[in-house]
């Protein structure tokens, strides 16, 4: 079994380990986000993603990206923690942390097979999409649950008042 740290690779690294997972015939799946406080939501769209090819690459924004994109009190978790969770997985095969805005590059280096994005998505705003269907690629919706997103987790905890004492009779 490998080890949870060995999954986590740089950009160098992928685009090695992608190339050699093709040559052996393997159909590689990508997809990407923030995933700040893993939750039920991530953990079944990354099954559903890992379903769709023999190998998983997640990449994960970095800190700074995040900040741009959520906002100064995010992220909560640091991004070489988030990724070392996520590796953790069993339906992971390599995560890689990217620090644009976007994994268009990556994407673009990579070739994956499949592009697999959240439900809440519409596929015209997909990052990739083009790029992914012009080498013949497919780009996948997975399915979204309901309510279940992390800045909703966020915004619940932020807004939780302490517990009020009880005076003791």
């Amino acid at each position: 079994m490998k080890h949870t740290r060995h999954k986590l690779l740089s950009m160098q690294q992928a685009t090695r380990a992608v190339a050699a997972a093709r040559r052996r015939g393997k159909r590689v799946v990508f997809t990407n986000g923030c995933f700040d406080l893993l939750h039920v939501g991530h953990i079944r769209s990354l099954e559903q993603a890992r379903a769709l090819g023999d190998r998983l690459v997640v990449a994960v924004n970095s800190d700074a990206s995040v900040r741009r994109l959520k906002g100064p009190v995010r992220p909560l978790v640091p991004a070489r923690q988030r990724a070392e969770v996520l590796a953790a997985l069993a339906c992971v095969d390599w995560v890689v942390v990217f620090s644009e805005d976007t994994p268009l590059r990556m994407i673009r280096r990579l070739r994956p097979h499949v592009l697999a994005k959240g439900g809440d998505w519409s596929l015209d705003t997909i990052v990739g999409r083009e790029e992914v269907e012009s080498w013949g690629g497919r780009v996948v919706r997975l399915r979204e649950i309901p309510g279940v997103r992390t800045s909703r987790i966020v915004e619940r905890v932020l807004n939780q008042k302490p517990p009020r004492k009880r005076l003791r009779s």
